[in-house]
């Protein structure tokens, strides 16, 4: 008879990463996806680390030395958004450590974060988003309601610019109709309301009379309380959602690349051409930090130099070359 070796119990320094992920997932409500990554970022540190010190690890292992030799691995086959995201982790990890009493240090401080490039938002013009919105209602293959659904997906993320993860988790109990909003629970568990705009209205106000139709289903109740519901009743995952996106973008704009996010960024977009105050925008987009919706304004300096350059008589003039005699 054969018997298993039992796993080696473990290290010092694994059971601290484990308390860390532990408090980021219960305490700190992190999502799934960015606890996930804290894990898979700190786990793969300590592999790297258990190859160099060839002993159980302790956070003594961890330095200024050892993290830049980790680092200068990964450089190799990875690009500087994800060596940034990774340091990111274990600064993170230390920022705990520190609070919690366990360490004086943070040898991650000692290094710099690589320089980002970092890129402006894809979006979409008036006209393509206004052809992807009317996507929906070429689809003669689908169920009417499936129709009225897709609708009120790219109405949702394009007229109130919420994420695809909000858009899914949310609930009939969510939506205050008679006020013109809804509400969502954000990144970090931040609940916000969001204004609804009349056409994302009117889209919820046909998908919703109709709705019971995707609950009817000989596998089970479904999910009574979504809003947005599969053909067996289900509630619509993240995936489903994006997969949809991509459809309509490509019909609607010869966008089959066409993201959720996109929409989002498209609304934002939209809003600050429109006249809306950055600060409004922030609100809606549940930003926790104004910088981040200023990016918007690079995309929309962007097409003011572009409209300059095509009609004002300066610019042309600056284009012409000089006549050589």
């Amino acid at each position: 008879m054969r018997f298993r070796s039992a796993a080696p119990p473990p290290d010092a320094l694994e059971r601290l990463i484990d308390r860390f992920v532990a408090h980021m997932a219960d305490e700190r409500r992190g999502s799934p996806h960015t606890v996930a990554a804290y894990r898979r970022d700190l786990r793969q540190m300590t592999a790297f680390l258990r190859d160099r010190a060839g002993e159980a690890l302790e956070l003594r292992h961890v330095d200024k030395l050892s993290l830049r030799a980790w680092l200068g691995q990964l450089a190799r086959v990875n690009a500087t958004t994800s060596i940034a995201r990774k340091l990111a982790s274990v600064r993170a990890f230390f920022t705990y450590l520190r609070r919690t009493g366990v360490t004086n240090s943070d040898p991650s401080a000692l290094i710099a974060s690589p320089k980002l490039r970092r890129k402006l938002p894809a979006f979409l013009g008036a006209e393509a988003a206004e052809q992807v919105m009317l996507a929906p209602a070429e689809q003669l293959r689908l169920r009417e309601i499936e129709r009225l659904r897709d609708t009120v997906i790219l109405e949702l993320l394009y007229g109130c610019g919420i994420r695809v993860s909000e858009l899914a988790a949310l609930d009939v109990a969510d939506l205050m109709l008679d006020e013109g909003s809804l509400r969502v629970l954000g990144k970090g568990g931040k609940e916000r309301m969001v204004p609804i705009g009349s056409k994302a209205l009117a889209a919820l106000d046909s998908y919703l009379a109709r709705r019971a139709e995707l609950g009817q289903s000989h596998l089970g109740a479904g999910d009574a309380g979504a809003v947005l519901l599969g053909r067996r009743g289900r509630r619509l995952g993240v995936r489903r959602i994006q997969t949809l996106v991509q459809r309509y973008g490509a019909a609607g704009a010869g966008r089959p690349d066409l993201h959720p996010h996109s929409l989002r960024h498209t609304c934002a977009t939209h809003m600050l051409e429109g006249g809306a105050d950055l600060r409004a925008i922030q609100e809606m987009l549940g930003h926790s930090s104004v910088s981040t919706t200023q990016r918007y304004t690079h995309v929309t300096l962007d097409q003011l130099i572009g409209v300059y350059d095509r009609a004002h008589p300066l610019a042309r003039k600056a284009r012409r070359r000089p006549k050589i005699e």
